[in-house]
């Protein structure tokens, strides 16, 4: 399950987006009740960007901004209760590790869902029920 972390440069001190990544899975799988779980631990990947303010705009201006983006299969995230939470800590992980300094209303969390059938685990495409089957192994 990618997630993308983007930054406006000096959004986090350097180094913190490390710890913004770790944060981060770990709150996902909480609020998935996956915590510990390896089949999804080991498929939580991540990337972060890190942008110039020059190239971060809201409104069409220049702006400092964090967007959170997960890209999952249509099965997680769909429970209201796991998005108000989910989102909610995660706006507050950004916030923390910006040492309070970046807005909430500047931080963006965001989940895609993929096609039923188009997620790769293993290298081979996954239906929801053969992804949901692998992650019940543990």
């Amino acid at each position: 399950m990618p997630l993308t972390l983007t930054f406006t440069e000096g959004v986090l001190p350097t180094g913190a987006e490390k710890q913004a990544v770790a944060q981060i899975t770990e709150a996902m799988l909480k609020w998935h009740g996956l915590t510990g779980n390896k089949t999804m631990t080991s498929n939580i990947t991540a990337t972060v960007h890190v942008l110039p303010k020059s190239a971060t705009f809201s409104g069409g201006q220049e702006f400092a901004g964090a967007w959170v983006e997960w890209k999952t299969p249509s099965f997680a995230f769909t429970d209201r209760e796991v998005q108000q939470g989910f989102f909610e800590e995660a706006t507050d992980i950004i916030h923390e590790l910006s040492g309070g300094k970046q807005p909430k209303d500047h931080i963006y969390v965001n989940v895609v869902h993929a096609v039923d059938g188009a997620w790769n685990m293993n290298g081979r495409a996954m239906t929801n029920a053969e992804i949901g089957a692998a992650i019940a192994q543990g």
